[in-house]
C-alpha cells in the first residue's frame, strides 16, 4: 500500500484502533464421517485493518473460504480466536456482508425486490426499501433492470445484483468468496472495476477470496497466500505498492505489477503443484 488506504490503515495502528478481522492462531478441523478428523487450516493469523482491502489466494482446497467462513461465523474455529473490531465473535457475523461464489438470487423475484431482501428482512418499511434498492440498482448500472427476473438477466448482471444486494445493507466488512470466478474475462475486468469504484466511496475493509493472482494483485492493498492443504498455513503477505484510484486493465501494465507478481508466483506456484498433485492432477 503507497497511497491514502496505507495510511489510513497505519494511521489505526499508531492509534491503537482495533483491526476490523483478527484471525489469531486459527486452527479449523472437522470430523470425518469415518471417523477421526481433517483438519483443513492449521494457527492461521491474519489482520485486516477497517478500510483495507486484503485478497487471499493459495491453491485448490487450501482453506482460503474456509477462512472466509471462520470470519463470517459460519462457524467457530477448533482453536484459536477470531475477533471483530476488537471483540470476540460469538455466533454469526452481523457486521459484515457475503458475496458468495454462488448467485444467491430468488429467481421468482425481480431484481429490485432482490435488493430489497435484506432491508426488509431488517424490518426497514417497503416503500424506504424500494427507494434505497433502486438507488442502489442505479449505482450498479442497472438502474432500469428492476422489474427484470434473474433468468432474463446475463452473469454479469446478476453478479451486480448480488453485490448491491449485500451492500445495500452497509455491512462494516465485505467478505467475498470468488465473486466473479464463473464470469468471462471481460466481465471480470467491468465487475472488478465497478467493485474497487464501490469499495473507494467508504473503504469497507473486505477479505476477498480469489484464484487468480493477477486479479488480486490488481484489486487489494494486501495479498495473503495460503499454502496447499490439509492443515494449511499462511505463508506469505505481501502489501501492493499501487497508487489508487485503479483502472484494472491499466495498473496490469505498471512495471511493479509484474514485478509483484513474479515475487508472488515464486512463492505459489510451489504450493499450486502441490495441491494439484494432491488432486491426481485434475
Amino acid at each position: 500500500m503507497a497511497d491514502g488506504a496505507a495510511a489510513a490503515v497505519e494511521a489505526q495502528t499508531k492509534a491503537g484502533r482495533s483491526p476490523a478481522v483478527s484471525l489469531a492462531d486459527v486452527t479449523i478441523a472437522f470430523r470425518l464421517a469415518g471417523g477421526g478428523v481433517y483438519e483443513a487450516v492449521e494457527r492461521a493469523s491474519l489482520e485486516v485493518a477497517d478500510g483495507e482491502f486484503v485478497a487471499i489466494v493459495g491453491p485448490t482446497g487450501c482453506g482460503k473460504t474456509t477462512l472466509l467462513n471462520a470470519a463470517a461465523g459460519l462457524f467457530p474455529p477448533s482453536a484459536g480466536r477470531v475477533d471483530i473490531f476488537g471483540t470476540p465473535l460469538d455466533g454469526l457475523n452481523r457486521q459484515s456482508g457475503y458475496l458468495f461464489q454462488s448467485e444467491a438470487l430468488f429467481p421468482w423475484k425481480t431484481a429490485l425486490e432482490n435488493v430489497c431482501i435484506g432491508l426488509e428482512t431488517a424490518g426497514v418499511a417497503r416503500e424506504e426499501a424500494r427507494e434505497r434498492a433502486l438507488s442502489w440498482l442505479g449505482r450498479v448500472g442497472l438502474g432500469t433492470f428492476g422489474g427484470r427476473y434473474p433468468h432474463m438477466l446475463s452473469g454479469g448482471q446478476r453478479k451486480r445484483i448480488g453485490l448491491a444486494q449485500v451492500l445495500i445493507r452497509d455491512p462494516k466488512i465485505l467478505l467475498m468468496d470468488e465473486p466473479f470466478g464463473p464470469l468471462d474475462a471481460q466481465t471480470r475486468q467491468i465487475m472488478g472495476n465497478l467493485l474497487l469504484d464501490l469499495w473507494s466511496a467508504d473503504r469497507k475493509a473486505v477479505m476477498f477470496v480469489t484464484h487468480d493472482l493477477e486479479e488480486a494483485i490488481a484489486l487489494s492493498d494486501r495479498v495473503v497466500i495460503m499454502s496447499a492443504g490439509p492443515a494449511a498455513r499462511i505463508i506469505g503477505d505481501w502489501k501492493v505498492p499501487l497508487s489508487r484510484p485503479r483502472d484494472i486493465a491499466e495498473v496490469k501494465l505498471d512495471p511493479g505489477f509484474h514485478q509483484l507478481h513474479r515475487d508472488i508466483w515464486q512463492v505459489l506456484k510451489s504450493e499450486v503443484m502441490k495441491g494439484y498433485a494432491q488432486t491426481g492432477g485434475g
